[in-house]
């Protein structure tokens, strides 16, 4: 196998966009260069064009991706797939109509590409084919229940994808009518026997999750693991995370599936299953943990997956393990003593490395993960991925570069230093127009004496010598930690443009800093977390740009918790914002994942730790005016939790407000709900936090 060589770049030439980022990024734009920017509103973020996760063509040439754009008239989003020369970054666009596109998947002879699509006389998401060298996009699957996660066969003659049918009926035909029969009848309930019931926001009904494949030249799909007695992950909902690979030689297919048949426990393996056959056999039996994601090496000899060991604790640290398909399935660990999840990985042509996109201390950095040896940083500044890599024997890996004033951006990226091409430009011009603020990373101390790391961000033309009010937001998760990357959101630069320095502290339990860091709230996740903050809020409010008097604060889901624990304890915050909140840990036995047994016990095994971190048990201090924001179809923290903790504000007379949005989940998704978001989000801060003298609140009124 030829080494894996370094690629080389010719330095690009920085476009207006780019140069002015770095100007501000450096605190280096005027105030008054600033001032003639227009400001990045609510409705300029929507108007930022969003890249998905990209493919490569097998040589390297070409890369694919889609790009959505946002009608806000029609409230939704439209997506098409470009192409991107790697060399010059010449752009094609590949399709055009008002349709949303996705998942673009680049031939193994780069003659052609799948895709997925909903278009003209489509009733779900079906599986298209467009050759590259022209013409128009062919349809390959009539699929009833719709399709996702294409993958093609090594040998191109086939594409295999997921879809959920009900397991007792044998083809499509029969799967359309079953489903236009339970869409038409009358009677529209539903029975569970076992879990999940719910998902996110949909409920889970009784068809399994399956993996099929179709010839290039359409046909009737061929069930590959219907009729093994398994089925993919029941609560894989939304279906982003892989789920299945196929084998080089287009003989094998692993999968993700639960090998637990009780009701209320989950136990993800691993699974690999001889196309052709009906018996997979579970590579993972011995792990009661997660095992998932599998991926074969391009030369056949393993079968990289990740690994977890703690049962219940889905922000334990993912390992890569390697199965080794030529010593009968011997399981390696690649990095057992990592203390970084292994997580967007690639693998290298020569089978020897993989890349992964690491969250790593506030950064998702690319690094390079060797079979032999210590994983090695690629990237260090900004954030990376999703990644894609060629086959051929110079690989050209690619992925989406951001950080908090750069929104994802195709860029080319060099495997031995680091460094990044960029190719797409869709937002230069939007961007050369906008104002945008400067961003750092600070540490404090926080709970425990432990160094908490923390991102902040500075309004557009920011003036040091004055006093600034402060949004202190309070990240969800709580595993999840703030990498330095554009959220839609909760965006830092959307409240710069109102004024706000805002602050985002990676509190413990936040991902990204090891495992102990992680692990360190369980069970009592208030305690930490709440001393975080206000240490935050302390080292904030000692700065001398801060005005310590106008400190507000806020966040959604655990940070939505977190805020209604601030709420019910001693903070420095004027008002608060709850987004999708758990106000009370005994009725979040509700919550869509709640059917299996807690890790530390559920609250009649353990009363005294779900009292002392519930939220509603702090209602006697409550004080604090606090706009109450929830989605009726969220499933993950139920509509309930919002309805108690407004109801509450407004029984103890503390000013309060609810924003209800009927049609969305645990998050605002669509356009026209997210700007009355921050319309109401801008309303309720201005009220209690006051303009200087003669400056006006959002409602229009002087202070």
């Amino acid at each position: 196998m030829a080494r894996l060589r370094a690629l080389s770049f010719r330095p690009a030439p920085m476009t207006r966009p780019a140069f002015l980022i770095a100007l501000l990024s450096l605190g280096t734009v005027p105030i008054s260069a600033a001032a003639e920017l227009a400001p990045f509103t609510p409705e300029r973020m929507w108007q930022l064009q969003r890249i998905g996760a990209p493919d490569v063509s097998p040589d390297g040439r070409f890369a694919v991706a889609a790009v959505s754009r946002f009608d806000m008239a029609e409230n939704k989003a439209y997506s098409n797939i470009w192409q991107w020369d790697t060399a010059t970054g010449a752009a094609r666009q590949l399709t055009s109509r008002n349709v949303s596109d996705g998942s673009p998947l680049v031939s193994p002879d780069g003659r052609r590409m799948a895709f997925v699509s909903q278009r003209e006389g489509d009733t779900a998401p079906q599986l298209y084919l467009l050759p590259l060298d022209g013409g128009e996009p062919q349809r390959l699957t009539s699929v009833a229940t719709g399709v996702a996660q294409p993958k093609w066969f090594p040998d191109g003659t086939r594409i295999a994808f997921l879809s959920r049918v009900w397991a007792d009926l044998d083809n499509s035909a029969k799967q359309a009518e079953r489903l236009k029969e339970r869409t038409d009848a009358k009677m529209q309930a539903q029975v569970w026997d076992g879990s999940p019931v719910r998902a996110w926001d949909t409920w889970v009904d009784d068809r399994e999750l399956h993996v099929f494949a179709v010839g290039v030249a359409g046909g009737e799909p061929e069930a590959l693991t219907q009729g093994s007695g398994l089925q993919l992950p029941r609560n894989a909902v939304p279906l982003e995370a892989p789920l299945y690979d196929i084998a080089p030689d287009g003989r094998e297919l692993a999968f993700t599936a639960d090998s637990d048949p009780k009701p209320n426990n989950t136990n993800l393996d691993v699974h690999v299953l001889a196309l052709g056959t009906r018996t997979p056999r579970n590579l993972t039996a011995d792990n009661p943990a997660t095992d998932a994601v599998p991926s074969y090496s391009p030369d056949g000899r393993w079968l990289g997956f990740v690994r977890q060991t703690v049962k219940g604790f889905y922000g334990d640290t993912r390992r890569l393990m390697l199965a080794d398909r030529r010593g009968g399935d011997a399981l390696r660990a690649i990095t057992a003593d990592w203390d970084r999840s292994a997580d967007g990985l690639v693998w290298a042509p020569d089978s020897k490395r993989l890349y992964g996109a690491i969250d790593d201390a506030g950064t998702t950095r690319v690094y390079e993960i060797p079979l032999a040896g210590k994983p090695r940083a690629v990237t260090g500044a900004t954030s990376f991925g999703p990644l894609a890599i060629s086959t051929g024997r110079k690989p050209v890996l690619v992925g989406l570069r951001q950080s908090f004033l750069d929104p994802a951006t195709l860029v080319r990226i060099d495997p031995r230093n680091g460094a990044a091409a960029k190719l797409s430009t869709v937002n230069d011009e939007l961007l050369a127009g906008t104002a945008l603020g400067t961003y750092e990373s600070v540490t404090y101390t926080g709970a425990n004496g432990a160094p908490i790391q923390m991102w902040v961000n500075y309004p557009a033309g920011f003036d040091r010598s004055k006093k600034h009010p402060v949004f202190l937001l309070i990240h969800g998760g709580p595993h999840n930690g703030i990498t330095d990357s554009v959220t839609y959101r909760w965006n830092a630069q959307v409240f710069g443009s109102w004024g706000y320095v805002t602050a985002w502290p990676n509190f413990h339990g936040s991902s990204g800093f090891g495992q102990a860091f992680a692990d360190s709230i369980n069970p009592q996740q208030d305690e930490l977390p709440y001393a975080d903050v206000i240490a935050a809020a302390d080292w904030l409010g000692a700065q001398p740009w801060a005005d310590k008097e106008r400190m507000v604060a806020g966040g959604g889901s655990y940070g939505g918790y977190l805020t209604a624990i601030v709420l019910g304890r001693p903070h420095p915050f004027k008002a608060l914002v709850a987004h999708a909140a758990v106000y009370n840990w005994f009725t979040q036995s509700a919550a869509d994942y709640a059917f299996e047994p807690r890790r530390f016990g559920d609250f009649w095994q353990q009363p005294e730790v779900f009292q002392k971190g519930s939220p509603h048990f702090g209602a006697a201090n409550f004080a604090t005016p606090t706009l109450v924001i929830h989605g009726q179809k969220d499933f993950r923290v139920p509509f309930n939790h919002g309805i108690e903790l407004y109801q509450t504000l407004v029984n103890k007379g503390v000013p309060t407000r609810l924003v209800y949005f009927p049609d969305e989940n645990h998050w605002v998704l669509k356009p026209q709900n997210s700007l009355f978001w921050y319309a109401e989000v801008r309303r309720w801060l201005d009220a209690w936090i006051a303009p200087k003298a003669g400056g006006k609140a959002a409602d229009g009124n002087v202070r």
